[in-house]
Parts: structure tokens; C-alpha cells; sequence
């Protein structure tokens, strides 16, 4: 117990312990993510394809699965420097209010202004993009992180950035929408009536909340429509992997320095930047063979992806405008309910984490949201911050591992991933304070719905 109470609190690394490069997993992947294809020809998308939509040196990060690690640039890492190291926090209070005996961390990502873990690829985007000279960058976001990330970034470097907001969180959230604003930010509604796939899906779903699918298309349509522009995602795709691996390097380091090795690791997923983030370099050694973790990726009842999704080709985006990836996917005509797991409400994976899934490196949990707001009100009152409702997902699987430890007495420890605060979630808390939340779960029927627009050719039968 003497050298438990050696652990402090909160677990900082200096400044001069940064990683100075980001980490890419695919490089120790035995079974390479499937290449993202070209939905006409079905070819795997090429570099040139590729870069009309995406910045040039973006589209390289996206298609190397061999390079193990890229510099991170200088002026990227000045900017991390703002807020960066992000603690690694030993929830004491927790635990002790658990009464287990599992030893609980967690990996902070909310002690920047835009409240998340967005903020160490949006910075990485923009400044590609502004190194290549482009005027300004369209992008989707969900609960709002992303889009507040990336105007923050855009601001930095003066660079325009134009924001598609699923617009049951423009709705449900008016102050995240405001700071994107502040700091210049034009902020459209999803889906709009201000591109040609927009007014399509509004046509077919008279009424719509939105999903990140559909302000993915509009999102790409917007930048291709626009000389000087290019797109960026929050989430997905390879490279946002790569640059939040700075998450999970971090974390490791912080762990390694005191000598702790965690048993589990558990974070949210809806596209999975934040849980590839975390997981990866812990996954790399569980790929060479050098140790062996339990990796847990939880998502909502209301949208999942790994649980009850296929394994195929299917579009990233609602619109079909978007290239084709192979990953576990509810269909992207699957329209999830407008409930209150925020940035998790997509319809797909990362390939990376999809593949990682499918060979059997990580398992995958869904809950439902009256469960992952009692889990978050229960870790604000003993720990102190009001975590965002997609955080809480994680913050709900590791209380109840933490459970089964007080269960059996085993002591094992559970490293998860806080991605961000709350604080302009306040709707949803008041909907689960006032008893007026509920969980909805899809039907197969449902399900069903949405895997019928999976594009059908050889080999990527359902």
C-alpha cells in the first residue's frame, strides 16, 4: 500500500517527455486493413484519386500501412505544447467509492477549449492543409468537439473552416455551436438545403435529424464545390488514428514511469479515433508478441456498428459520395435515433479497428444511455468532472469491471479513455435529471433496413 500512495493523483510527463512522433499500428498489423475503394471502379483508391478530396500529405499518411512512425511536425508539437502532456489520473475516489480492489486510471482529454481529444488531429489537418496552401477546409461533426476542434485549429493558422453540424446537436447544443463560431466558424445544420445531397436526403427522410453520415456528404460536396479547399474528418480514417496515437503514447509513457501495466483498456467507439488513439501502442505490443492486454471498445444500444453490424465494403457517408471502406457498418442509410450519444452516432468503424475486431484483438460491448448517464453522474460525484455523454460510455463498462474485480477480489487494472467534459451537454443531463430519458435499441428489422443498401458485388455478400 506504501508504494500505491507513491502514485500521485494525476500522473503528468515534463515537456521534454512529448513523443516527438505518432505511431502507427497498421506498420505491426499482420492482416492489413482492407484499401479504401473507388466506388465506380472498385479499384483501391489511388493517391491521385484521393487528393482531390483530402490534403497531399494527409492522403500519404492514409496510405502507408508500412511506416511505423511520422515525425510530428515542430509548429504541431508548439501547439500541443498548449495543452499537452494531458494527465494520466488514478481514480481514487472511484474506487474507494466502488469498494474494489481493481486499480482505475483514466486518460484526460478534456483540458483544452474545445472540451475533447479532437483537437491533437484537427491542429495536425489544418496545418497540412495550410502548408499546402489551400484557402480553407469543410468538415462534419456530431456532438461538436470536432467542429469546435478544428475552427479553433482553423483560427490559429487563418484558415476559413466551414462546419456541417448533425442538426440534432445544432439543436441540442446552441453553446458548442457558438464557439465554433467565436472563433469563425460557418456553421450549417445537417442535412441542409444548401448542397445538392442534402436536399436529396431530405427528400427521402422528410424531417431528419441528421447523422454524421449525411454531414459527411455534404461536407465533401462542399469542399470538391470550392477552388482552394479540401476536407478533413474527425474520425474514421487511418490518419486520424495516427495522429491520436498521441493519446495512447502519453498514457503508456506516464504508465511505464511508475511502473504500471494495465490488465484491461476500455474506450468509447463510434468512428474510433478516440479508442484507436488510446489502444495503440499497447495493441502494437500485443502484435509483436511483447505483452498482452484486454482491449474493450464500447459503443451505444442505439447504433452498433461492432455488435450487430457486418463486416463488408459499404460508403462512409449517407449521400454515396464518399469512397467505399471495408468495416463493420449498420448500412449508411441507417439513420440512428436522435438520443444522446452525440459523436458515437455512426453508422461505421475505422477499418483499422474494424480489422483488429475481426481477428480477434479487442472485444466490443454496447449499452444503453440511461445506463452510461447513471455511470457518468456516478464518476462526477466522487471524481470531480462532468464527463461528455460519449466518455461515459467508456466510463460505464470500466465501473462495472471494476464490479466484477470487487466480485471475485482479483485486483486488476483498468486504464480508460476520457475524451472530454460535458459541460455543453447540459440537455441530455437535464432529460436523464427530469426521468425523461429512454433507451431505444434498433430492431433487427431496423438493422435490416440499412444493410439492404450495402453495395452489392463479388465477395462482399452479407
Amino acid at each position: 500500500m506504501s508504494d500505491e500512495k507513491k502514485i500521485p493523483y494525476k500522473i503528468y510527463l515534463e515537456e521534454n517527455e512529448m513523443p516527438d512522433s505518432w505511431y502507427n499500428v497498421r506498420a505491426d498489423m499482420k492482416n492489413k486493413p482492407a484499401p479504401l475503394l473507388n466506388p465506380g471502379t472498385l479499384n483501391p483508391l489511388t493517391f491521385e484519386e484521393m487528393r482531390g478530396i483530402f490534403c497531399d500529405e494527409l492522403c500519404r499518411q492514409e496510405l502507408d500501412d508500412t511506416t511505423a512512425y511520422f515525425e510530428i511536425p515542430e509548429e504541431i508539437r508548439k501547439f500541443y505544447k498548449m495543452y499537452r502532456p494531458s494527465p494520466l489520473v488514478r481514480a481514487y475516489c472511484l474506487e474507494e467509492k466502488l469498494q474494489t480492489p481493481a486499480k482505475i486510471y483514466y486518460k484526460f482529454e478534456g483540458n483544452n477549449t474545445s472540451g475533447s481529444h479532437k483537437l491533437n488531429s484537427a491542429i495536425a489537418q489544418a496545418y497540412y492543409a495550410k502548408k499546402q496552401g489551400l484557402k480553407g477546409v469543410t468538415t462534419e461533426t456530431g456532438a461538436g468537439q470536432w467542429g469546435t476542434a478544428l475552427s479553433m485549429a482553423c483560427a490559429y493558422l487563418g484558415l476559413d473552416c466551414q462546419v456541417y453540424m448533425v442538426k440534432c446537436s445544432y439543436e441540442q447544443k446552441p453553446f458548442r455551436r457558438e464557439v465554433m463560431r467565436t472563433y469563425g466558424a460557418n456553421v450549417t445544420p445537417s442535412p441542409s438545403d444548401t448542397t445538392e445531397v442534402g436536399r436529396k436526403i431530405l427528400k427521402e427522410f422528410p424531417g431528419t435529424t441528421g447523422s454524421l453520415g449525411c454531414a459527411i456528404s455534404e461536407a465533401v460536396e462542399a469542399a470538391t464545390a470550392q477552388e482552394g479547399y479540401r476536407y478533413v474528418l474527425g474520425s474514421v480514417l487511418t490518419q486520424v488514428l495516427l495522429h491520436q496515437s498521441i493519446i495512447g503514447l502519453e498514457a503508456k509513457a506516464a504508465m511505464d514511469k511508475y511502473g504500471i501495466k494495465p490488465d484491461m483498456i476500455i474506450g468509447c467507439a463510434g468512428g474510433g479515433s478516440n479508442l484507436g488513439g488510446l489502444i495503440s501502442p499497447f495493441m502494437g505490443e500485443k502484435l509483436r508478441g511483447e505483452a498482452d492486454y484486454r482491449f474493450i471498445a464500447v459503443e451505444p444500444a442505439s447504433c452498433p456498428s461492432l455488435t450487430r453490424g457486418k463486416y463488408v465494403y459499404d460508403f462512409c457517408d449517407t449521400g454515396k459520395v464518399c469512397p467505399l471502406a471495408k468495416m463493420y457498418t449498420l448500412g449508411s442509410g441507417f439513420m440512428p435515433a436522435p438520443n444522446h450519444a452525440g459523436g458515437l452516432r455512426y453508422h461505421g468503424m475505422s477499418s483499422v479497428l474494424s480489422q483488429l475486431y475481426d481477428d480477434g484483438y479487442m472485444e466490443a460491448v454496447s449499452v444503453e444511455q440511461t445506463s452510461v448517464f447513471k455511470a457518468a453522474q456516478e464518476f462526477a460525484r466522487v471524481e470531480g468532472i462532468l464527463p461528455a455523454p460519449e466518455s461515459s460510455h467508456a466510463i460505464k463498462v470500466a465501473i462495472d469491471e471494476a464490479l466484477k474485480c470487487k466480485e471475485t477480489g482479483e485486483e486488476k487494472t483498468i486504464l480508460f479513455g476520457l475524451t472530454g467534459t460535458g459541460y455543453f451537454d447540459m440537455v441530455a443531463y437535464g432529460r436523464y435529471n427530469d426521468g425523461e430519458m429512454s433507451d431505444y435499441i434498433p430492431t433487427d428489422e431496423e438493422l435490416a433496413k440499412g444493410l439492404a443498401g450495402v453495395p452489392k458485388f463479388p465477395g462482399n455478400e452479407i
